[in-house]
């Protein structure tokens, strides 16, 4: 095929029907040049063989010549597609065979394509599609430029992508909200009658990130199309109190008083605020909960929903989750809840919020209550006694404070050499988390040896460090602000002690709804229908330490599989949040193996019969008063001396999950860990239910009493499983795993 005058001339093999039916002109072949049939159409140049004049043979292959940009009509518009298709079918099948297979790719965990992901946004159900909006960069792998992507499904387990749904737009990036279905049409979005059968408008609350000023308000968009193309609310934005800590919507309604529901974050002063509206567009404060519970990092990514109480039939909680971005249970961000009452106005919880921890016994170095401790030396003026009551969870009359003459105020403070005479160095801090020019710093024998910042809030929390390495030798402490940013430009501290004993921080309060190092930014579904009746859930399965790190291309993020949340009473009566992997995710089942009962001797046994990284485990262990080991479970990804480590510690009650040694893991050193959460022993057995993809295992323990997410990133050959024991034999009750099929 080759251009000439504007045209691409087509070679094609003719037949004796083809012939018959063709015009006068086809047949005239004698100068194609001239006599050729035009048909309209453009077709690419592949090659010099394609010869315009190619002379007929007893094949009688023939060219036909189309102008440029139109369309063939009748049988050979399908001998072009047929032509083009064998022509790219090379990097057709190359492509596919690459796509969603690259090293590290997930195999049943929602994934983008390719760019950068984060939170889920705004899951609803609406027309037998699950929707999964979430925090998206189209254009590469750091969130520079947040909208939100978009997928579908019809039964959680198979996602469709469609073009980003609220991309970033006139320097406002679209943030993470909720979605709602307005069956009522209370917004007034639908009245033009173009909703499809009624149903009425998707509507998304989000925030809007103002780029110029960093300011964060609630922004509204509507689809009248399921979805498919949204509508920016002119009059955005919605709801905005001039803050820039201010994010996160989570909107609901709220039948008894026929009203939506507005759950918000003020993120810096760890808080949660609950609005109301008719209409979604006019909002009234209602009230506001917190500080409680673990406030070592900025709240976020609120969700509050009303749960049914397993065993109690007509009794209904309410859980409210909250996301903290940093110095959560396994380090970096997490996800605590808590369980209590809501009326429509304010969220009361059923236990009282545990009390700052006092500080531990021990040396006071400086209380800062009314002046510097002596032989303190300040430079600059940034550093002053200011009242306690000038931030939340001070002791005493007063804290030290760097931004009470502005946050562009710079100095240090310097305290005189003591002795290093006790295991451990605590204080409370808050203020900006600037770690290059915000810093608390220990300096031994002229060296900098321990160093911390402030986590963007004025909501103080204790720190404390291991002086064991140190013991006995002379130390400086030194606080220092050289930021002159507007923006947490400041730190905060008070009491300073040496002691025995570690201060008590505020993470140790928190009632975790994942123990796992990545697990955050959960949110449940909205508009699941009532015959249905699951609270579904979902979440980022990363880290903001390490997230933006993390060796995968293209792409950057993925979703835990979604779950069943549930409220059961634990073993001391008290209620606890429990989570199942939705049961769509045994339509993926495969080969499957079964064994057990067996005793598990000291050492490793693997499990020859059972490999992959696409697997599905149950294990049950019996527990015998007589021959209990210290520790017990399964290595997954395993090869040689690799693989991750989840088990059982009887010394401490707690289950487990160690990558280290899991696989590539030089990319941040927080990531290389051993995390842990409480499982109590239930009826003399654990049980142990996991994921394996290639790039993350989830654990639930005891039916989901306790659950651990994490991400590693073994080899590709890591696809060993084996049972393990330490100080002692353990007993494996019964093992049952499945090979799973990919989702893509």
């Amino acid at each position: 095929m080759r251009r000439v005058g504007g045209f691409y001339y087509l070679p094609m093999r003719g037949d004796s029907k083809i012939l018959a039916n063709a015009t006068t002109a086809e047949k005239d072949r004698s100068n194609p040049m001239q006599n050729s049939v035009r048909y309209p159409f453009a077709v690419p140049e592949t090659g010099p063989d394609c010869s315009p004049t190619t002379p007929a043979t007893g094949n009688r292959q023939f060219p036909h010549r189309f102008p440029a940009g139109r369309h063939i009509p009748g049988f050979y518009r399908l001998r072009v597609y047929a032509f083009l298709l064998i022509l790219l079918s090379p990097l057709l099948l190359a492509a596919a065979e690459s796509a969603y297979n690259e090293p590290y790719r997930p195999q049943f965990h929602f994934t983008p394509e390719k760019n950068w992901m984060n939170d889920p946004n705004g899951p609803v159900y609406l027309a037998g599609e699950y929707h999964l909006f979430y925090q998206y960069d189209p254009l590469g792998s750091e969130p520079d430029h947040i909208g939100w992507g978009h997928a579908i499904s019809e039964d959680l387990v198979h996602w469709r992508h469609l073009s980003p749904a609220i991309p970033e737009k006139q320097g406002i990036m679209t943030f993470s909200g909720s979605t709602v279905v307005d069956a009522r049409n209370t917004s007034g979005f639908g009245d033009s009658g173009t909703t499809h059968s009624g149903e009425g408008p998707l509507v998304a609350i989000h925030t809007g990130y103002r780029e110029a000023d960093g300011r964060q308000a609630q922004y509204l968009a509507y689809s009248l199309d399921r979805g498919r193309t949204w509508t920016r609310y002119p009059g955005n934005p919605v709801l905005d109190i001039d803050s820039k800590d201010f994010r996160d919507p989570k909107v609901f309604w709220y039948e008894s008083d026929k009203r939506w529901i507005m759950v918000v974050a003020l993120a810096a002063e760890r808080r949660i605020s609950f609005y109301s509206s008719p209409d979604l567009t006019q909002w009234e404060h209602r009230s506001d909960f917190g500080p409680a519970g673990a406030i070592g990092g900025a709240w976020e990514c609120p969700d509050l929903f009303p749960l049914a109480v397993a065993g109690s039939p007509g009794l209904v909680r309410w859980v409210l989750e909250v996301g903290l971005d940093r110095r959560a249970i396994s380090g970096g961000s997490g996800e605590q809840y808590f369980i209590g009452g809501f009326d429509g106005r304010r969220f009361l919880p059923d236990r009282p919020p545990e009390p700052a921890s006092p500080p531990p016994k021990g040396r006071l170095l400086a209380d800062f209550d009314r002046a510097f401790p002596p032989g303190w030396e300040r430079e600059g003026n940034a550093f002053r006694i200011a009242p306690v009551d000038s931030v939340t969870g001070g002791i005493g009359p007063g804290v030290l404070h760097s931004g009470l003459a502005g946050d562009g105020a710079t100095g240090s403070l310097t305290s005189a050499a003591f002795p290093l005479e006790k295991d451990y160095l605590s204080f409370l801090i808050g203020g900006g988390r600037n770690s290059e020019k915000l810093t608390v710093a220990l300096i031994v024998d002229g060296k900098t040896v321990r160093r911390t910042s402030g986590y963007n809030g004025d909501v103080l929390d204790w720190i404390s460090w291991d002086m064991r390495p140190f013991r006995g030798q002379s130390a400086m402490l030194r606080i220092a602000d050289q930021d002159t940013g507007e923006y947490w430009g400041h730190l905060v501290v008070d009491n300073v002690v040496l002691s025995d004993t570690p201060a008590r921080p505020s993470v140790h309060r928190g009632r975790w709804v994942d123990y796992g190092p990545d697990f955050y930014a959960a949110t449940s579904w909205s508009g699941i229908p009532a015959t249905d009746g699951r609270r579904l859930s979902i979440a980022w399965m990363n880290n903001w330490l390490y997230g933006r790190k993390i060796p995968t291309s293209p792409w950057r993020g993925a979703m835990t599989v979604p779950r069943v949340l549930g409220l059961r009473a634990g073993e001391d009566g008290a209620l606890r949040l429990v989570q199942a992997p939705i049961q769509e995710l045994q339509g993926l089942r495969g080969e499957a193996f079964e064994t057990g009962p067996l005793t598990v001797s000291e050492g490793e046994k693997i499990l020859k019969p059972i490999r992959g990284n696409r697997l599905e485990l149950e294990a049950t262990f019996q527990l015998l008063p007589h021959a209990t080991p210290e520790k017990f479970g399964l290595i997954v990804h395993q090869a040689d001396n690799q693989g991750t480590v989840i088990g059982y510690d009887t010394h401490q009650g707690e289950i487990f999950l160690d990558r280290r040694g899991a696989g590539k893991e030089d990319f941040d050193p927080s990531f290389p860990a051993r995390v842990r959460g409480p499982l109590p022993v239930s009826d003399g057995r654990i049980t142990l239910h996991l994921f394996v993809d290639r790039s993350s295992v989830e654990v639930f323990g005891n039916d989901g009493r306790t659950v651990l997410t994490a991400r590693v990133f073994p080899g590709a050959e890591n696809q060993g499983v084996a049972l393990f024991a330490r100080g002692g034999e353990a007993r494996l009750a019964a093992l049952k795993a499945w090979k799973l099929r990919s989702i893509w």
